[in-house]
């Protein structure tokens, strides 16, 4: 009805990015839930579920994402809203969607389980609803953001080389960088600073460990003011 209310139901979903090894390359991958009933029944889609009536939403999130993967990250940021009127073939159903970063050991502890598994984020396609445009949108926000310092903190942890900082950003942009230029163009941003530690294990000189420098105040990896028409 034009003007009129229109009922709706609430869910969450996450968006849960992490960086694992794949075909001998560090590659961004997220957790995927196999659906086990209609609509959609066998498809997979993002781990998430219906908020209750007396929760919260980040604690609807935080519950869901537990349940269907095991998986409890330190946080969670709310990423956007989707509710476009033909969303769900059930009704008219209003998603609000988070997301996060993982380090991969947190990721590894979570073993897979029937309907759970860790994929590619080149490789995810045709999910559920429409989780392929959610998937999408968060990716192009962490591909925005991937120079900030937030990034390689909730990615790699507090001190990490410069390899493998380039390992973070050739894995969110999906293309390789040359080695020479990334390091100039890192040192340089004032985002990273040195350290006196270095990695160790390596049969070669151990790198330098460098940490990241967050401004004060500073937002978490997703935020931006842009978005898509949900």
């Amino acid at each position: 009805m034009v003007g009129g209310a229109v009922a709706a139901s609430l869910a969450v979903s996450t968006v849960i990015f992490t960086l694992l090894e794949h075909e001998g390359a560090q590659r961004l991958h997220l957790p995927l839930v196999r659906r086990t009933r209609e609509p959609f029944d066998g498809a997979e889609a993002l781990p998430g579920g219906w908020i209750g009536g007396d929760e919260g939403l980040e604690e609807a999130a935080r519950r869901t994402l537990a349940e269907t993967t095991g998986l409890r990250p330190s946080y969670l940021e709310q990423l956007y809203t989707f509710g476009r009127p033909d969303r769900s073939p059930t009704g008219r159903v209003v998603s609000v969607i988070y997301s996060a970063l993982v380090r991969s050991p947190e990721a590894a502890r979570v073993a897979e389980v029937h309907n759970v598994r860790w994929a590619p984020v080149d490789e995810v396609r045709g999910l559920a609803f429409d989780h392929d445009e959610v998937v999408a949108y968060a990716l192009w926000r962490l591909r925005a953001k991937v120079g900030y310092a937030q990034v390689a903190v909730h990615l790699l942890g507090e001190t990490f080389s410069l390899g493998q900082l380039r390992e973070v950003h050739e894995a969110v942009l999906g293309r390789p960088l040359d080695p020479a230029n990334f390091r100039r163009r890192v040192t340089a941003s004032g985002a990273v600073e040195a350290t006196d530690e270095h990695l160790t294990g390596g049969r070669h000189r151990p790198p330098r460990l460098y940490r990241a420098v967050v401004p004060e105040g500073a937002t978490g990896p997703f935020q931006t003011t842009a978005g898509p028409a949900a």
